[in-house]
């Protein structure tokens, strides 16, 4: 959200010694006049400029490279709208495919009647599966002539700002379990504490956007599956797999952390992400139609024919959806396999270069996703966020910043590894991140010399 400047008569200037623009253009308001396809382009082209490098990124999880003929495809179909199953039925046919896939790729059981669908983002899809576990709940309750005023989720402090979006949007009650000093991830101990009677769904998340690191999800099942046994309470287990779903089914395949864990009801994931494919897209799958309530299934017929929708937004853009069928062809299982292979090889070859730098110390080392944290071994000695902004100059976007409650006084420096960071570049990064802490830390000793008092 953004204050808009509606007064503001700020302008671009003419550049290109007056070749492309011969008088200045409005940068808040729409010109009285417009100007060649090439200007336009050329001025809007040399402005973006000024973000940062993709292929320096590794704040964003996000995939920022596809091959050219995964390009072709997103220009092929970027004027088709997802929501226009009539009029495209064969992108329709294609999104069948793809969530299909997924399910399968989560073990969700066949004869379950899974369903699912392409979000713009696990934003989108965490909402939605939130909202049916909400109304499935209230549905429950009413049957049973009990209030379903009040309903509560159980997350961790370690989750996505999504999550405190939902809460606050459809007005569920946040129970939050904190972090600690040295634990920045949930289990069955902290939920138990959280959970009873009104509680929708517990959130648990394979990959932390904070520190990479997975939530004890096989104990928060038996949990949960122990108190339906007891007390009757069928909370349903979300999984947040934004960042690790495509990652463990091709790094650990034997790990259970989807559907083969019997309280998991709904899983969310990131296709834009380590499914390879440009933002934006995310997925949820329901165990079960019953998961889904039909009330909430919109049934559109004045674009022509039938078509049921289940989503927050009417327009999505279908080209994330193709290139995602395409890199389900183009690699297969055996090529997301070599993929995810080298990824956490390149990850771990940084997180052990990285620990051994002095003043820098391992918080995630980058063997169960390819995301390293590190935190200063003395605070005082080193700032991390003066240390990201000294690596922002050769071009590395690193982001610093603190852990939620109660572990918010530490601090860290996180780096996510994608497909396109090499092992040169690793080599690259490490080189600057120790000439970057071992100037910083010199320059703080540089100055306790000097206002060392004199004798």
């Amino acid at each position: 959200m953004h204050h808009l400047r509606i007064d503001s008569e700020d302008v671009h200037s003419p550049t290109f010694a007056g070749r492309s623009f011969e008088v200045d253009v409005p940068k808040f308001r729409i010109p009285a006049a417009g100007m060649s396809p090439r200007s336009a382009y050329e001025l809007v082209h040399d402005e973006l400029n000024l973000d940062g490098n993709p292929a320096l990124n590794l704040a964003s999880f996000v995939t920022t490279w596809m091959e050219p003929e995964a390009d072709a495809l997103a220009a092929e179909t970027i004027a088709k709208n997802l929501i226009d199953q009539d009029e495209y039925p064969q992108t329709e046919a294609i999104h069948e495919r793809v969530v299909s896939m997924i399910a399968r790729l989560f073990h969700a059981p066949a004869h379950a009647n899974p369903v699912g669908t392409a979000t713009i983002g696990s934003s989108e899809a965490i909402l939605l599966a939130m909202l049916a576990h909400k109304r499935s709940w209230q549905q429950r309750r009413r049957a049973a002539g009990a209030d379903a005023s009040r309903p509560n989720m159980v997350i961790g402090a370690d989750v996505h700002t999504c999550w405190e979006k939902f809460a606050r949007y459809f007005e569920v009650e946040a129970r939050i379990a904190p972090m600690s000093e040295q634990r920045y991830t949930i289990g069955a101990d902290q939920v138990q504490e959280l959970i009873d009677e009104s509680t929708i769904a517990v959130a648990g998340l394979l990959g932390t956007t904070f520190t990479g690191q997975m939530d004890d999800l096989a104990g928060i099942n038996e949990l949960l599956a122990r108190v339906e046994r007891e007390q009757g309470w069928r909370i349903p287990l979300h999984i947040d797999a934004a960042s690790g779903g495509f990652i463990l089914p091709f790094s650990r395949p034997d790990l259970e952390w989807d559907f083969r864990l019997s309280q998991v009801r709904s899983i969310n994931v990131s296709n834009h992400k380590y499914g390879l494919v440009y933002p934006g897209m995310g997925t949820v799958v329901f165990r079960s139609a019953e998961d889904l309530p039909e009330e909430l299934v919109f049934h559109i017929n004045y674009l022509g024919g039938d078509m049921p929708n289940y989503s927050l937004n009417f327009s999505r853009p279908s080209s994330a959806v193709i290139l995602q069928y395409y890199n389900f062809l183009r690699l297969g299982r055996e090529g997301y396999e070599r993929i995810v292979s080298t990824v956490l090889a390149n990850a771990a070859a940084l997180a052990t270069a990285a620990a051994k730098i002095d003043g820098l110390e391992p918080v995630t080392d980058g063997t169960l996703l390819p995301v390293i944290a590190l935190r200063a071994s003395d605070p005082a000695e080193l700032d991390l966020a003066l240390l990201s902004r000294r690596l922002r100059e050769r071009g590395w976007i690193v982001p610093a910043y603190t852990l939620p409650p109660d572990a918010e006084h530490i601090e860290v420096l996180r780096m996510v590894v994608k497909e396109s960071f090499s092992r040169d570049m690793v080599d690259l990064l490490v080189a600057d991140l120790r000439a970057a802490v071992r100037e910083l830390r010199g320059a703080k000793h540089t100055v306790r010399r000097r206002a060392r008092p004199h004798c």
